[in-house]
């Protein structure tokens, strides 16, 4: 049993134990509440940068499997948890939680009480951190995170877009064939190019499960680039950190408004809102888990969504502009926005899931409804 440190910047020190990887690693502290789905969380992207605290207390449980990961490896800084299952059960586990951390170099520790840890990231709001399995000394490790720049003003997203355009053909699972895939030369699809502001692969499947045939560009693309393949409609990526730095995501996507239907998830949602002309701010402690409702105001719906950001859209910003579709029916923030008159919408939670429930995965069909429109 290794020990292992967490310093958050307000001086507050945990000491618990090492599991995965040793070393030390510094990160914006967060906390998650879903009960399960622990490696769709390690595998997205839009964890750049921050140390996951799970509040539920066994992580583990049914291991790791290659099929569920969400993008080509782990983005987590570090990962907190009460207690972790070295000796999982499922017949789809390939390895343990501890195995894959290690694998990957990511630093694991637990033992420590997740829920203090939780209380002071609501309470002051999520802040830089230091974990460590190698340096010990408390004070160095606060000083270190009290001097850490935050996530505030950086672009994470040219850390995690895609190296290179591809086409997407994976479909969503079944229990009894696995993925399944689009035909080589299938046709009555739409020609989507999707951003890869840090994109989900479960985004990709849910869009190919529509109809769509997809094709992923790197975060930098230009308009002109994307209007060139002639797509039908543009899909906005999920991804990590301030919208406000991915600066020439702004200005690409202020170009493609109004040419083709656009549909944004995350931070997609969140860039649009700045092409538009609106504003975002940073949340207090963010919305990470499975669990948020949100209420579709279109049809009076509530549904439970899975939801990873830091960010929100200031509406107001965009008054006479775009409408609010979506609701957090917690604190009452922007969940999904629509132009009042051109082809787009645009939500801020995850409706492709994975981990978490499937109530929103209309709005993929509901994209596709929107292209068929503008193609006729």
């Amino acid at each position: 049993m290794r020990k292992c440190i967490l310093a958050l910047a307000d001086g507050t020190v945990f000491e618990g134990f090492s599991f995965g990887a040793g070393g030390e690693s510094m990160g914006e502290a967060v906390f998650n509440t879903s009960m399960t789905g622990y490696q769709e969380v390690l595998t997205d992207p839009s964890y750049r940068g921050q140390i996951v605290a799970m509040t539920y207390s066994h992580q583990g449980n049914y291991g790791v499997n290659m099929e569920d990961i969400e993008s080509r490896g782990p983005w987590v800084h570090g990962f907190v948890v009460k207690e972790p299952c070295l000796y999982p059960s499922n017949w789809r586990s390939e390895e343990s939680l501890s195995g894959y951390l290690s694998r990957n170099g990511i630093i694991g520790l637990y033992g420590i009480d997740t829920r203090a840890l939780t209380r002071i990231i609501r309470d002051k709001g999520a802040m830089m951190s230091v974990i460590s399995s190698t340096n010990l000394n408390p004070e160095s490790l606060v000083k270190k995170a009290a001097g850490a720049k935050g996530l505030a003003g950086t672009d994470l997203v040219k850390d995690v877009t895609a190296r290179g355009q591809y086409t997407w053909r994976e479909k969503l699972w079944d229990l009894k064939n696995g993925y399944g895939r689009l035909e080589q030369n299938q046709s009555g699809l739409f020609k989507v190019v999707a951003y890869d502001f840090g994109i989900k692969r479960n985004i990709l499947r849910n869009l190919a499960s529509a109809g769509c045939n997809v094709t992923v560009v790197p975060a930098s693309t230009t308009a002109e680039e994307t209007l060139a393949m002639n797509p039908d409609g543009i899909f906005l990526s999920n991804g990590p950190g301030d919208p406000d730095a991915v600066t020439y995501a702004k200005e690409n996507i202020k170009k493609l408004i109004g040419k083709k239907p656009i549909f944004g998830i995350c931070l997609g949602h969140q860039i649009l809102a700045l092409a538009l002309g609106g504003k975002t701010y940073k949340l207090k402690f963010g919305h990470r888990g499975a669990n948020q409702p949100v209420k579709d105001l279109t049809t009076g719906k509530v549904e439970i969504t899975s939801q990873n950001h830091g960010f929100s859209v200031d509406i107001d910003s965009l008054k006479g502009i775009a409408d609010v579709t979506h609701m957090n029916l917690n604190d009452n923030t922007v969940e999904g926005m629509s132009h009042k008159d051109l082809p787009l919408f645009s939500v801020q939670y995850h409706p492709e899931a994975s981990p978490g429930p499937h109530d929103s995965t209309y709005l993929f069909k509901r994209f596709v409804d929107m292209m068929e429109r503008e193609k006729k």
